[in-house]
Order: structure tokens, then C-alpha cells, then sequence
């Protein structure tokens, strides 16, 4: 058995509609440590949710009443802060499958069928980027103060160790991943961060992640910031940035005949 120490008790709401599945996956997640409900279907997972308080959620996209999807997206829709991760289960391989998760919300993907190592690997992976979702810190040299856990950035304001997000004082619910990728920026604001870069510090550049995967959570961000999405800036082709200020691209001065007919 695949034990999980750093994560000993940790709250995992089990949405499965198939009897001896979730008999089996809440056997051998307890066996790990977790604490561990299993619902099998969409409306009482979403009923026990608020009282739960699960730290991940592991997500079956083929429910009797909601779509895993719908489920997922109401989870991301709702005020419960800090917000669980989600790992989806499902039978669909294909890249539309995935990027329809991740623009839901959800935080991984496990194919089935599967092997309940990867699975229990998985599940460590992401209750631990939750638990340590803050902003990245620079090397320290002897005698440097650690940094602060509270950062902000004009109306961004970012609680790394509460993980919460606040803009222009009203605060934001963030999934673990998306945290992770605002955090990573928050680090080096101003700082232009390639796609690659992204990819890899964010999501450890997993075969199944590709770039569209990064645009679906660069647009979940911005829809979040509303009226301040323009902090999230694009260098097409290249990748992103987490502007300090709003920057305006300065006109071109006219060159040649253009210039000489003024």
C-alpha cells in the first residue's frame, strides 16, 4: 500500500456512481490516511460539499443526474475558500475531454482504467501543491529576510499562506492550479514568462499538458479579474506576464514617405 504521511487526514469527497468503484477507492484511500466520503451522484455531492469542506475531490464525469463537468464548475462557482482540488476520473481520453475539465475548474485527469498507484501519486501531487500553493520565493542568502506572505501588486493583493486572493479589496476563489500559475507570475511581476517556462514550473511539463491547457487557465484568471484583466498580459507567440501597472504600447513614429508627406 502507497502511504501518504504529508498528507495524513486530509478530506476527500469521492463522487462515483458505481457501487464496488467507490467501495474500493474509499477503501484503499483510508487505508492511506485520508479521510474519506463517498457519494454517488452529483446533487448530494454538491448538498455535502459545504459541510465537508473536502481538501480534493475525486470526480467521476459519468454521473446519473450532473455531468462531472457541471459538478466541477459549480464547485469553482462557489465561495468555499480556500477551494479543493479536482481530479476528474474518466473514460474519455481525448484532448477535448480535458480541455472541457480545465476550463471547468478542474485541477488533473486520470484515465480509466487506471493503476491505483498513479492514482494515489496523483492525489499526493495535488494535496500537496494545495497545501503549498504560495508564491515561489527567491534564493535567500545569509542574513536575508524570508519573504513576506502577503504581497501586493496595486489592486492585487495575495495571501500565499491563507491562500486567498484579493482584487481592489474583494476576494477571489482560486482553484490550486490557478493559484499556482498567479503565484508563479506574482513572483517576478513585470517579468515576461515563456509558455515552456509555465508549463514546466506549473504543471512539471507533463506529456498531457499542452499549451492550450495554459491559455484555458490564463482566461479563467482574466474572466476573474474582470476590469483588471488587462494585468494579464500577453507577448504573442512568446507567453505571459503579470503587469505592475497598465501599460499602453507607445505609436510608432511614421518612417519614410509616410514621414516625409507630413
Amino acid at each position: 500500500m502507497l502511504g501518504i504521511t504529508s498528507q495524513a487526514h486530509a478530506r476527500i469527497l469521492v463522487v462515483q456512481d458505481e457501487p464496488s468503484l467507490g467501495s474500493s477507492l474509499s477503501y484503499i484511500l483510508e487505508a492511506a490516511g485520508y479521510q474519506v466520503q463517498v457519494v454517488g451522484s452529483g446533487e448530494e455531492a454538491l448538498r455535502i460539499f459545504p459541510d465537508m469542506c473536502p481538501d480534493l475531490v475525486l470526480l467521476d464525469t459519468a454521473l446519473p443526474d450532473l455531468s462531472g463537468f457541471e459538478v466541477c464548475r459549480r464547485i469553482r462557482a462557489g465561495a468555499v475558500t480556500p477551494q479543493p482540488a479536482v481530479v476528474i476520473l474518466t473514460a474519455q481520453t481525448g484532448e477535448s475531454e480535458r480541455v472541457a475539465g480545465f476550463e471547468v475548474g478542474a485541477d488533473d485527469f486520470v484515465s480509466k482504467p487506471f493503476s491505483l498507484r498513479e492514482l494515489m501519486l496523483r492525489i499526493e501531487v495535488r494535496l500537496r501543491a494545495r497545501q503549498t500553493a504560495e508564491l515561489p520565493t527567491v534564493s535567500e542568502s545569509p542574513g536575508r529576510e524570508a519573504p513576506d506572505e502577503r504581497l501586493m501588486l496595486g489592486p492585487l493583493e495575495i495571501d500565499r499562506a491563507g491562500h486567498r486572493v484579493f482584487l481592489s479589496g474583494e476576494e477571489i476563489s482560486f482553484s490550486a492550479q490557478e493559484m499556482r500559475l498567479l503565484a508563479h507570475m506574482a513572483g517576478s511581476p513585470g517579468k515576461m514568462h515563456t509558455r515552456r517556462e509555465l508549463l514546466t514550473e506549473v504543471w512539471g511539463y507533463r506529456p498531457d499538458v499542452s499549451s492550450r491547457t495554459l491559455d484555458t487557465h490564463i482566461k479563467r484568471i482574466r474572466d476573474k479579474f474582470g476590469a483588471m484583466a488587462w494585468m494579464i498580459q500577453t507577448v504573442h507567440g512568446v507567453g505571459y506576464r503579470l503587469a505592475r501597472s497598465q501599460q499602453r504600447a507607445r505609436p510608432r513614429e511614421p518612417t519614410g514617405a509616410v514621414a516625409r508627406r507630413r
